[in-house]
């Protein structure tokens, strides 16, 4: 897979921006857990542009580039009887198309 065209990004989210990331159903391939979506966490840095992975997976001939994001979420805000710390974090790494606002 090479893309012989350079395609010019630009990020919509920067650093400390909130998101909600996208409850949608997907078929086949997807790197967004299930358990995070519909969930709103902060970006915490954006990582660059790459291959949309769920094109990869159904091998699309130019799967098309896609900014990726790490995200935190507050682990109180995913699972509904968490008891640890109310500053305990899970960071994800998501793709710019599973976020909504």
């Amino acid at each position: 897979m090479i893309h012989k065209k350079k395609e010019k990004l630009e990020p919509k989210y920067k650093k400390s921006d909130k998101v909600k990331i996208d409850d949608r159903i997907s078929k086949g391939h997807c790197r967004t857990p299930a358990y995070i979506r519909g969930k709103s966490g902060i970006i915490e840095r954006y990582c660059g542009n790459f291959p949309n992975p769920e094109h990869i997976a159904h091998q699309l001939p130019h799967p098309k580039l896609v900014p990726l994001y790490r995200c935190r979420f507050y682990q109180k805000d995913i699972w509904p009887n968490y008891s640890g710390e109310e500053s305990d974090t899970l960071e994800l790494e998501i793709y710019e198309h599973w976020m909504v606002n």
